[in-house]
């Protein structure tokens, strides 16, 4: 699903990334993509936003992006595969046009997702339970060229990167990091598949994976690295 929005009758929408005025929205949820649209019109006449672009899934978000190059994007990062795929495209698109502003709007606050999303190009990062005075701070900071991180998000990520002696979670890809979040709440593989559509093997692949980039022996030893950063993640 794509969808174009124009907030005026000028303006071309290409190469505008020093100072953006055209905006592409990158969500599979119609209710998100509405409420934050509606935002960024607030926002347009003092801003000077021309345009928005809506995209509901990964494929076609790349191909507006392509095709109009917008100076932003604020994009989700797990689409209906329940995988953290927005990563990809976030990636995808600073290859492209390496000056892209990009804000992440996710559900996720687990500081290895959001460092991951920091690394894969995004300049900022939100989530989408933030207050809406939040919302807009983030993307106005992003808009003009500056990084945004709320604190409480920063202080993780920070605390995540103090730790240079434990285990490199950072290695882990998207799916490891679901199936580790999982294990940690006391998930059973079957349970895990089931949750994330994929087969059982899927699952015992992956766990294998992780205990060899984590350096575990056992699957105990991986739920005990789950549940420790768990309550790493809460603050316990």
């Amino acid at each position: 699903m794509a969808v174009e929005r124009s907030t005026r009758s000028r303006g071309d929408p290409r190469g505008e990334a020093a100072t953006p005025t055209s905006v592409l929205l990158v969500d599979d949820h119609p209710v998100v993509l509405s409420g934050f649209r509606h935002v960024v019109e607030d926002l347009s006449e003092s801003l000077g936003i021309e345009r928005i672009h809506e995209a509901g899934d990964i494929v076609s978000g790349y191909r507006i992006f392509h095709k109009l190059r917008p100076g932003m994007v604020v994009a989700d990062l797990s689409f209906q595969d329940r995988d953290l795929s927005g990563l990809s495209l976030i990636r995808r698109m600073r290859a492209l046009q390496p000056d892209v502003r990009v804000l992440a709007f996710s559900m996720h606050d687990d500081p290895v997702v959001v460092s991951r999303a920091l690394e894969s190009g995004a300049l900022g990062y939100v989530l989408k339970d933030a207050p809406t005075a939040t919302i807009v701070e983030a993307f106005t900071t992003v808009r003009a060229g500056r990084g945004f991180l709320e604190h409480r998000l920063a202080t993780k990520v920070a605390m995540l990167n103090m730790r240079g002696h434990g285990p490199p979670l950072g290695t882990l890809n998207a799916r490891e990091l679901q199936i580790l979040s999982l294990l940690s709440k006391g998930k059973s593989y079957r349970v895990i598949a089931d949750n994330l559509s994929v087969s059982y093997r899927t699952v015992i692949g992956a766990c294998s994976s992780m205990r060899q980039k984590l350096g575990v022996q056992t699957l105990a030893e991986l739920i005990h690295v789950a549940v420790s950063r768990n309550k790493l993640d809460m603050g316990v």
